[in-house]
């Protein structure tokens, strides 16, 4: 969606997990002359990063506090952004706005991660706030359709990204991870609850192990959203380290969904690909 053709209330709630992407985010915002408000998860964001903004701290399990915290600071637009262990219910340091939807909270858990976010989110919208995605927040940092390395995916990559794409719209309503891996049409390594990172990593051991015998340099790593999720939480996301885990299991390139999917530090990312030989792509939707 285009920026003009999208109004954002200034200033925007940003709440703000680990990782670099809440301060890209916030970057892109203030480029764009808008106001950042972090609301930083403790355990989760990072503390020298934060204090480049205007912030506050909060806790998972602070619903309360934290729309107390979003009113005061005058934020009706608010996303949520960055890398978040889900933790356990019995975790939760629950306030009294917590307290009062713990019925609906609870619903929420009992299902996958989007599942989860979708269900906070709806209760951020009862309470009166606008719930974004980046497509409104930041489209800058969103993956373009196209090829935007050297080297470009040929004709055996090609056939693995459709057979990993087919696999993740199957795997779609059962909300588990957002990747898979795929060497000359088999399908060697599905996300789980541990994250891209480390599926490339066991991709890497499964080849030092012999348990993955084609040659180096072949193979794709394919991301897509979950069929029917909400596309304002949770996108996939690729960078220079998902670059460096590729290289180093041994694949080819990196497929995701143009639009779709979060790009950290893009120029870094295509520097690394280049400089491993490795290609990577958007995909249309």
């Amino acid at each position: 969606m285009a920026a003009a053709a999208f109004e954002i209330s200034s200033p925007v709630g940003v709440i703000a997990g680990g990782g670099a992407m809440p301060f890209a985010v916030a970057d892109s915002l203030k480029a764009r002359g808008l106001d950042p408000v972090l609301f930083a998860l403790k355990g989760a964001c990072d503390p020298a990063s934060a204090e480049r903004f205007r912030h506050h701290w909060i806790t998972v399990g602070q619903l309360g506090r934290t729309m107390k915290l979003l009113r005061a600071e005058s934020c009706k637009d608010v996303i949520f952004i960055g890398t978040l262990v889900r933790p356990a219910l019995s975790e939760l340091r629950l306030d009294w706005g917590t307290l009062r939807v713990i019925r609906r909270i609870w619903a929420a858990f009992r299902g996958g991660d989007d599942h989860l976010l979708s269900g906070v989110g709806r209760i951020f919208e009862q309470q009166g706030f606008r719930l974004l995605g980046l497509k409104e927040v930041a489209p800058d940092l969103l993956m373009p359709q196209g090829c935007v390395t050297r080297k470009m995916p040929d004709k055996d990559a090609s056939a693995d990204i459709a057979r990993g794409r087919e696999l993740l719209a199957a795997l779609g309503p059962f909300d588990v991870g957002q990747a898979v891996v795929v060497i000359d049409g088999h399908v060697v390594g599905v996300e789980g609850i541990e994250g891209t990172d480390e599926l490339l990593r066991r991709i890497a051991d499964l080849r030092a192990r012999g348990r993955v015998r084609a040659a180096a340099g072949r193979g794709v790593l394919v991301k897509a959203p979950k069929d029917g999720q909400d596309l304002r939480y949770d996108l996939p996301a690729i960078g220079p380290r998902t670059v460096e885990g590729a290289a180093a299991a041994g694949l080819s390139g990196v497929a995701v969904v143009a639009g779709n999917t979060v790009v950290a530090e893009a120029q870094a990312m295509i520097e690394a690909a280049d400089e491993a030989g490795l290609f990577v792509t958007g995909l249309a939707s």
